[in-house]
Order: structure tokens, then C-alpha cells, then sequence
């Protein structure tokens, strides 16, 4: 039970660091926003909060000494101003675009992209490294449940959130898989959101499965 909720108050954490955060230097609660240029955001700066933007610069900069992999992130609103005339021809675009964003990257690398508009999530990465991060997991676990949460919170806002939690998951299998430790990771807080995502989901499906056999048993007893 302790050990459940350090990793809830760490879960926590993570979400106060994109609300919360004052300045200590002007002792105001009034957060103070850096200006970064970070290389590993190849879009999003004028999107994600500086916050983040900074977060991720960390962990990618102690990453690429350690290891020498770049791990990138892409997030937009829209990826191009056109429609679309079908789900397929929207795909074939959307796939088009992220192949000539690779073009641009130097092998290792992960790309994590990201348009809001488009209802998109992806993440791409080099051959080596195909087998390292495990796409489904870090898509489904750490940055689609932040994406898709229903609270009061802006886009932009949970855009942010979802993808610092899946970069530091990223981080943390790669500096796992070449044996070094990457201090500046956010520890736990993604099994700990993905393990509350789950419980929520299983209880949403038994409590429908509960309507549906009362909703059957009163109807066979007012059939009787």
C-alpha cells in the first residue's frame, strides 16, 4: 500500500510540474517560462509548455551523451491545412509526411509525433532500436490515456503531459537496453497512470455488463 501511493504522489507530481510550478527566485506563484531551443523538439515549441520543452531537453541531452541516441518529438495542432476526401487518402498523407521527416534524422534515433486536429499518435524510431521501445506499449500506456483523458484541461495541455510521460519512458528503455542510468527520467509515474488507466476501464466494462444482466433480469421478472 505504501508503495502505491509514493507512486501515486510521484503521478501527482508530474501533473503539478505542468500546473503548479512557481518561481522560487521571486517568491511569486506565478510560473516563470524559459525560452529553450531544444533540438529534440523538431515542432511543438510554440505549442507545448516550457516546462516540458525543458524536461525533455534534460533527458535527451543526458541520453545522447550516454548512449548516443536522439530521441525526437514532433507535436502540431494540424500537420497540413487540407481535407481530406476519405480515412485512407487522410492515412496516406499522414504517412507520407512522417517518411520525409525521417529523412532528416541520423540513425539512432525515435521520433514521437503528435497533431491534435488530426487525431494522430505515432512513434517511429531506427532499425536498431525497432526492438528496444516497444511502440504499443509506450503509445498505449504513457501517452494515449493523457491525450484521451476528459478533464478541464486544454489540448495543448494534456499534449504536454502525454508526451513527457512517453519521452521519459522512451529514455528510460533505451538507457536500459545499453546499460546506464539516466538520472533525469520521471520514475514510475507512467505504470502508475497506466495501472489506474486500466482499473478505470475494467470497472467502466463490468459495470456495463452488470446493467445489461440487471436490465435482462427484470425484464424475465416482469415477464413472469
Amino acid at each position: 500500500m505504501k508503495s502505491l501511493l509514493k507512486n501515486v504522489g510521484v503521478l501527482f507530481a508530474l501533473l503539478l510540474t505542468l500546473t503548479l510550478q512557481s518561481s522560487a527566485e521571486n517568491n511569486s506563484s506565478v510560473p516563470q517560462f524559459k525560452n529553450i531551443n531544444s533540438k529534440f523538439i523538431l515542432k511543438g515549441k510554440e505549442s507545448l509548455d516550457p516546462r516540458t520543452i525543458e524536461k525533455i531537453d534534460t533527458m535527451g541531452k543526458e541520453l545522447f551523451v550516454k548512449t548516443g541516441v536522439n530521441v525526437y518529438v514532433y507535436a502540431s495542432n494540424r500537420y497540413a491545412d487540407k481535407t481530406f476526401s476519405d480515412t485512407k487518402s487522410k492515412i496516406e498523407f499522414i504517412k507520407s509526411f512522417e517518411t520525409n521527416l525521417l529523412k532528416n534524422l541520423k540513425d539512432p534515433y525515435v521520433l514521437l509525433t503528435v497533431s491534435l486536429q488530426d487525431q494522430h499518435v505515432n512513434m517511429l524510431s531506427s532499425d536498431e532500436l525497432k526492438n528496444v521501445v516497444d511502440r504499443d506499449t509506450i503509445l498505449s500506456s504513457y501517452i494515449i490515456p493523457l491525450l484521451a483523458s476528459y478533464d478541464k484541461n486544454s489540448p495543448e495541455a494534456k499534449m504536454s503531459a502525454g508526451l513527457l510521460n512517453g519521452y521519459s519512458a522512451v529514455v528510460e528503455s533505451i538507457a536500459k537496453s545499453k546499460g546506464v542510468k539516466v538520472d533525469s527520467i520521471i520514475h514510475g509515474s507512467g505504470r502508475t497512470f497506466a495501472l489506474i488507466w486500466k482499473i478505470i476501464m475494467y470497472l467502466i466494462v463490468a459495470l456495463g455488463l452488470l446493467a445489461y444482466f440487471y436490465a435482462l433480469w427484470k425484464d424475465k421478472r416482469k415477464n413472469k
